[in-house]
């Protein structure tokens, strides 16, 4: 039987937990990647998992660390490529009152070093394989008729360019690539006030995402595979 292996860049809580939780339940091997040291639910995954679990340390936002995983995955088949890793501003931030430093760590970390990690690991995806990006429903542009999240919102939508411009480099690419809207979710970003549970999330993004499978091109859509408006 054909062992799958998803990589799932920041792994150590919330959606991406949910999403290594969810790959490990479905049969598959995970290779998962925390910030730091400290142990914690991902660590706690391995009794169960044995060696269908790796862990890996990663900063997104340090080009060595990255350097450092992509050596250690020269030889690895990422059926999936999943990047997680994102941090939020306020809801009623305003770009005018945001500080530079502020803004340039939410851009990094949301849009850059995301994409960083997808030029860095993207060879170690198969033909027949997927790149995926946590977005947000609030990265659209199209959507954006409430305000609120103004940084948040403007680091997402520049993610999907990005992601756009990625897909646009290699048309023909047989290759399936998501940006992905996980919903309202209950985890340290979403508050406790939030429409949805970490589980129903991530069950409904790798339905979606399975559903893909053959579908080469760029493709913007929620957890219910329902498609998102640039």
């Amino acid at each position: 039987m054909t062992e799958f292996t998803a990589c799932i860049i920041g792994a150590s809580r919330g959606l991406g937990l949910g999403l290594a939780r969810e790959y490990l339940a479905r049969g598959w091997r995970v290779i998962g990647t925390v910030r730091g040291d400290a142990r914690g639910g991902l660590h706690a995954l391995q009794a169960g998992a044995g060696d269908r679990l790796a862990i890996e340390r990663l900063d997104i936002n340090d080009p060595g660390q990255l350097a450092a995983l992509r050596g250690r995955l020269a030889g690895a088949r990422l059926d999936v490529l999943f990047v997680n890793a994102g941090v939020s501003n306020g809801p009623a931030e305003r770009i005018g009152d945001v500080s530079t430093e502020d803004f340039t760590r939410v851009m990094v970390t949301n849009a850059l070093s995301p994409m960083r990690v997808v030029e860095a690991l993207q060879e170690r995806v198969p033909p027949q394989g997927l790149i995926a990006l946590m977005s947000s429903g609030l990265g659209s542009v199209a959507g954006n008729e409430s305000g609120g999240w103004e940084v948040y919102r403007a680091s997402k939508a520049a993610l999907n360019t990005l992601m756009r411009s990625f897909a646009a480099r290699r048309a023909g690419d047989p290759r399936s690539f998501a940006l992905v809207a996980p919903g309202w979710v209950r985890t340290d970003m979403g508050g406790p006030q939030a429409s949805l549970d970490v589980g129903t999330s991530t069950a409904g993004i790798l339905d979606s995402l399975a559903g893909l499978a053959g579908r080469p091109g760029l493709h913007y859509l929620d957890y219910r595979g329902q498609r998102v408006a640039w």
